[in-house]
């Protein structure tokens, strides 16, 4: 059961709107189910000759007593309306049903309050069968205004209370964190225009994905604006300074005019003071610069997840594993970005959906997060897929969208838990997509049966707790081909299995070969890095010419005038 609490100015104009057909003829019996007092409420949908006005009135009544007293001036925003509607799937309810529901509402967000004969006048309307609209003047029979702070949440929480005892579908309590839902008029005009999203859902997918690859508030408004997307600053008028910011999408006009959305609107997250935590003033020059080898851009990576998955399980300090799961929110959007292949779309959606997990009431010390969202932004320069490494990548991934979900929930969070375990689900479908035929490869390449038994050997003699584990493993094959690469490039087959084990416990994995195999592939190349430490002796330094840094994000989003 979902409630929505919004204000207004008209009380005649949401009558208008509740008691006709509707945008699309939706409303078909529109009709009083609850109000203050049944005698006294006017019900336009059951008597002909209720005029809306006349309705209206009766509602307006403290209302114009108050206006009055302020010599003609109506109390901002006096208009309280409250849809209450129920999950897809559950039983309708009664008109009597419907009733208790509204009057249990209006109790619990103080716009009356059980037996408070003065409380602000209020009626409930039904018409569709799975939800109501609660409206209500906030002007009390004393003159005075309702105690109304955060009469959402405290909707949320009685509509929790309702579903159990109604039989319904338990919906995830919020925190007051979620970023604010799409109206049904943006939803109509999306519909109207042949998009799938709305304008404000769409920014703010461009605007996660842009701040994840940025590294100033000045780029991340430049890159904004190559994307088609307006950008409207807000200065201070003491200071000189911004303060904020708002977007508009391309081609989202309200009366020839661009339809803005500030930063706040769009996410909690998004807002100006927020972004300036995340990423600090300096020049887009300061970027990261070509590495010799891109394969260190996603071992960094990877080591960098590794270790947040560990801050996240055993730091202790909320508030800095909340630092490392706003982190963790960029890298997927990089990983998406940066990759290439079939499980791209689904790395996406792990990304989008991850947005709603990165977040909480909890504080994130976003200094504590420093290397992974430094190892994240180079993700975004990555200039091609490593292949193996790309997947290991991915595994890690994973594996620390898992512990998000249990961090999550272990603290009641319980909208952020669902997110993030649904992102476990994305990044496992486009890891298996990604692994398989990889691992298929690496089994059919599998070395010769006397080097598989040496090999055999070694994991005897580094893991024998684990051994027989490993070796049932039907990754096992693939493994040996790993292992035989990594002792060609320089490594100790038993030694480089015992410092793998140690990066993580393995009693807790399903399939330990394959998370081996997995840990290996990262490990950096020995002879390359001989090589490298050679040439960096025999070379004559050069000082190196100042470059100015390209825009990290390779690959824009769709434009959604190219869309339509």
């Amino acid at each position: 059961m979902v409630p929505d609490v919004s204000t207004g100015s008209s009380t005649l104009g949401l009558i208008n709107y509740l008691f006709n057909k509707g945008r699309r003829d939706e409303h078909t019996d529109p009709h009083i189910v609850a109000a203050w007092d049944m005698a006294g409420a006017p019900d336009p949908g059951r008597d002909p000759e209720a005029a809306y006005t006349r309705l209206a009135r009766r509602l307006d009544h403290h209302v114009d007593l108050r206006t009055r007293e302020l010599g003609g001036k109506k109390p901002p925003q006096h208009v309280w309306h409250c849809p209450v509607r129920t999950a897809p799937g559950d039983r309708y309810l009664t008109d009597t049903e419907w009733a208790e529901v509204a009057r249990r509402v209006v109790a619990a967000t103080g716009i009356a309050p059980d037996s408070d004969e003065k409380a602000c006048r209020w009626i409930a309307v039904r018409h569709a069968d799975d939800h109501i609209h609660i409206l209500a003047t906030t002007v009390r029979a004393d003159g005075r205004r309702p105690r109304t702070n955060r009469d959402g949440w405290r909707a949320q929480r009685e509509c929790r209370k309702i579903e159990a005892e109604f039989g319904l579908r338990r919906l995830k309590s919020g925190d007051l964190t979620a970023p604010r839902t799409p109206t049904g008029a943006e939803r109509a005009k999306a519909e109207r225009q042949g998009q799938e999203q709305t304008a404000r859902e769409w920014l703010r997918e461009q605007a996660y994905a842009v701040a994840a690859a940025v590294r100033s508030i000045d780029e991340y408004f430049t890159v904004l604006r190559s994307l088609g997307i307006q950008v409207r600053p807000r200065i201070g008028s003491e200071t000189g300074e911004v303060t904020g910011y708002s977007l508009a999408a391309p081609g989202d006009t309200a009366s020839g005019e661009p339809v803005w959305y500030g930063g706040s609107k769009l996410a909690p997250d998004l807002s100006y003071n927020r972004l300036c935590e995340r990423l600090p003033s300096q020049e887009v020059a300061d970027g990261p610069q070509q590495v010799a080898d891109p394969a260190e851009t996603w071992h960094h990576a990877e080591t960098a997840i590794r270790h947040a998955h560990h801050v996240v399980l055993d730091s202790g300090d909320d508030a800095v594993a909340q630092g490392h799961l706003d982190a963790f929110g960029d890298t997927l959007h990089n990983l998406a970005l940066a990759t290439h292949g079939t499980h791209r779309a689904e790395l996406q959606a792990a990304a989008r959906t991850f947005n709603r997990a990165r977040r909480s009431a909890i504080r994130a010390d976003h200094q504590a997060a420093t290397a992974l969202r430094e190892a994240a932004k180079e993700l975004a320069y990555a200039t091609h897929d490593p292949g193996g490494l790309a997947i290991a990548l991915v595994f890690a991934a994973l594996h620390l969208a898992r512990a998000a979900a249990k961090w999550h929930e272990q603290r009641g969070h319980e909208q952020q838990a669902a997110a993030a375990d649904e992102a476990f689900r994305h990044l496992q479908a486009g890891y298996q997509q990604a692994a398989q035929p990889v691992l298929a490869d690496l089994a059919r390449r599998a070395p010769r049966a006397a080097t598989i038994s040496r090999f055999e050997q070694d994991l005897r003699a580094a893991l024998p707790d684990h051994a027989d584990r490993v070796l049932a493993d039907p990754n096992w094959p693939a493994l040996t081909t790993t292992l035989a690469r990594a002792e060609t490039s320089g490594h100790n087959p038993r030694h480089l299995l015992a410092e793998v084990a140690t990066q993580r416990e393995l009693d807790s994995a399903d399939r330990p070969a394959e998370v081996l195999n997995w840990r290996i592939t990262v490990q950096p190349n020995r002879r390359a890095q001989a090589a490298r430490r050679r040439s960096i002796r025999t070379t004559t330094p050069v000082t190196p010419t100042p470059q100015s840094t390209p825009t990290p994000v390779s690959e824009r989003p769709t434009e959604r005038g190219r869309r339509r």
